[in-house]
């Protein structure tokens, strides 16, 4: 009689720990593996990338044109001094960030091609445990952390946010998002339509219109756009001078702050003579008689959403040239050759660009669990946008909306740094949020006021992220002049942070 034979039992992948686990090799990442490295000199760290390199954003987006929409002093590093002109090429900032990970030593650090699937707490042990792998080989590798930083961004790399819009089955040309753009794509001589008015319309459109046939954008409504040239007149003139490139980052970097600052709350003091003034610097860009209160009058305040800056006017340029052209109707249904919009009027295409925007991506898309229970984040409440309660040990980073994203970066690194040093010293190995006594009657809302900030890709994912109270502590704040003050003075024994 013949004997089954039972399957050797597999031995589980043995885990590799570090102090400090970062999740993200883009601005962020680079960014808490500096701070870590100059400020944590004690603590083992590892960051973990999915992509083939680091670079985030700047790495994934291919489509032509690609380039920043923020000026480079603010959106560099406060660390490192930037020396090119204000709105940077996504090449040039791949350059600056790879020159940060050379000069810091940080090449050891980062783990490439290592895509996380989950992550997972214990409290027996206080360790995160985080299981991946390896996208090239396919081998799956295990990590524990006793701290997890989360710097992955805010959006789905995968794809982008394409509206599910009647017959684009029927559409016999291409459909593209630039999130996914092909690199064999042909567009010289082509009819192109881009959908959206956007932030990557208003690079992707310049870049192209040259080489197509003619490039037509169809908003639904429209953006504000603010243009200037490429240069900063202050830098070059302390250049002639020759003042150290250290102190050049820091003086331009304080006065293009200080400019927004202004500027931001005028919006909100003075909204009409902000968009006035926004209108009109659009109107002195396009030929007299261009109806600019339809294509470039939006129907909301400045700032509700993000301004896209067009440096040297090229959008502009394009439109008076004739190579682009604005359309701002409602898109009924796509046809066999192009777009039939809700005012009878029919489009044609050989390409149609949806520039509709990104999906966002709550924490990577990791599959959370705190001891074995698994972490519904929308359930939290946000401890100064980058903790939740209820999560130990775990920190975020999510920059801001109306300013660089990473100056949020640099304060939240700072004060996570300063956190882990305040556990060291109380001796403890587990900090985590939690509401107070006092904060038991306090409203519970949504992570931000849509009627403060309400781009689409934020309402349509409101549901996914945690909420917010109506106290500091506990509100993902947009006022970068406020928390560069308050982030390194909040006291860390004031209750809200629970340390065992």
């Amino acid at each position: 009689m013949s004997r089954t034979e039972e399957p050797a039992a597999t031995a589980p992948t043995p885990a590799e720990h570090f102090d400090v686990l970062v999740v993200g090799a883009g601005i962020s990442g680079v960014d808490a593996a500096y701070h870590l490295k100059h400020q944590c000199p004690a603590r083992s760290f590892v960051v973990l990338e999915g992509l083939e390199s680091f670079g985030g954003t700047w790495l994934m987006h291919r489509y032509p044109g690609i380039r920043s929409d923020s000026d480079l002093y603010t959106f560099g590093y406060g660390f490192k001094p930037w020396t090119g002109a204000p709105i940077a090429s996504a090449n040039e900032i791949l350059r600056y960030m790879g020159e940060v990970i050379d000069e810091n030593d940080l090449v050891g650090h980062i783990r490439y091609d290592h895509r996380i699937s989950t992550a997972s707490w214990s409290s027996d042990d206080d360790l995160w445990t985080i299981e991946a792998t390896h996208t090239g080989t396919g081998e799956e590798l295990r990590f524990t952390a006793g701290f997890l930083w989360m710097c992955q961004g805010y959006y789905r790399h995968s794809e982008g946010y394409t509206p599910g819009w009647q017959g684009m089955d029927r559409f016999t040309g291409h459909i593209v998002h630039p999130q996914t753009w092909p690199d064999d794509l042909d567009y010289a001589g082509k009819t192109v339509i881009v959908i959206g008015s956007g932030a990557t319309a208003a690079t992707l459109v310049p870049a192209i219109a040259g080489r197509c046939g003619h490039v037509t954008v169809v908003q639904r409504s429209p953006t504000y756009f603010w243009s200037g040239a490429n240069v900063n007149e202050v830098a070059d003139m302390l250049r002639e001078l020759e003042i150290p490139e250290e102190w050049i980052h820091e003086i331009v970097r304080r006065k293009n702050l200080n400019d927004q600052k202004v500027v931001a709350q005028l919006s909100f003091d003075e909204p009409e003579l902000v968009k006035e003034e926004l209108i009109n610097g659009v109107r002195a860009l396009l030929p007299e008689g261009y109806d600019v209160e339809t294509h470039f009058t939006p129907r909301y305040r400045p700032w509700r959403q993000r301004i896209a800056y067009v440096p040297d006017g090229d959008l502009f340029a394009g439109i008076s040239s004739g190579k682009a052209s604005m359309v701002t109707d409602e898109i009924e249904t796509f046809t066999e050759h192009g777009i039939l919009l809700k005012s009878g009027e029919e489009l044609t295409a050989d390409i149609v660009i949806t520039a509709t925007g990104f999906n966002l991506s709550v924490l990577g898309d990791i599959d959370f669990t705190i001891d074995g229970r698994p972490l519904v984040f929308s359930d939290t409440v946000t401890y100064r946008g980058m903790m939740f309660t209820g999560v130990p040990n775990l920190a975020w980073v999510f920059g801001y909306f109306r300013a660089s994203w990473t100056l949020r970066a640099d304060l939240v690194c700072d004060f996570v740094c300063r956190l882990l040093h305040h556990m060291d010293e109380l001796g403890v190995t587990r900090v985590t949020p939690a509401l107070r006594d006092e904060d038991a009657d306090m409203p519970i809302l949504p992570w931000i006021d849509p009627e403060n900030f309400n781009p689409g890709y934020l309402m349509r994912s409101m549901h996914l992220l945690p909420r917010r109270g109506d106290k500091p502590e506990w509100q993902h704040s947009q006022d970068y002049w406020t928390e560069k003050d308050l982030f390194p003075s909040a006291d860390l024994d004031d209750r809200c942070l629970v340390f065992e």
